[in-house]
């Protein structure tokens, strides 16, 4: 393949140079490292999350809930299942730990799951 010179980036660089072929446009792309320059789009963040936590630790559980709350989602819909450590974990949660200022309101939406209110981003 073609090392570009200084000379070709310059005619690159004026209006009347366009490349037609794949290679020279990949050659162009590779040697200007565009793919580093040109920012990816970010995707729109979801009003509504749901989270479900079955067969997760209580590490990945709260490590999934404070991704939530600070992603700029409105609400998330929690199903943590109806009995175990998680269903009685969360309502402390998101009164007493450092998730609470995220909250504006939860409550249980069946025996198994809460839905939750985020203060979200403007």
């Amino acid at each position: 393949m073609k090392q570009l010179s200084d000379n070709d980036i310059l005619q690159m660089i004026g209006a009347e140079y366009t490349p037609d072929d794949t290679t020279t446009k990949r050659a162009v792309r590779s040697e200007l490292q565009l793919s580093k320059r040109i920012p990816k789009p970010v995707a729109p963040t979801p009003d509504n999350i749901v989270i479900d936590l079955h067969m997760k630790t209580v590490e990945e559980a709260w490590s999934e809930i404070m991704n939530a709350a600070t992603s700029g989602a409105k609400s998330a819909n929690i199903i943590t299942g109806a009995s175990g450590v998680l269903h009685e974990l969360f309502p402390q949660w998101a009164r007493e730990s450092i998730l609470s200022p995220y909250i504006v309101d939860f409550h249980a939406i069946n025996n198994g799951s809460f839905m939750v209110r985020f203060h979200h981003k403007k």
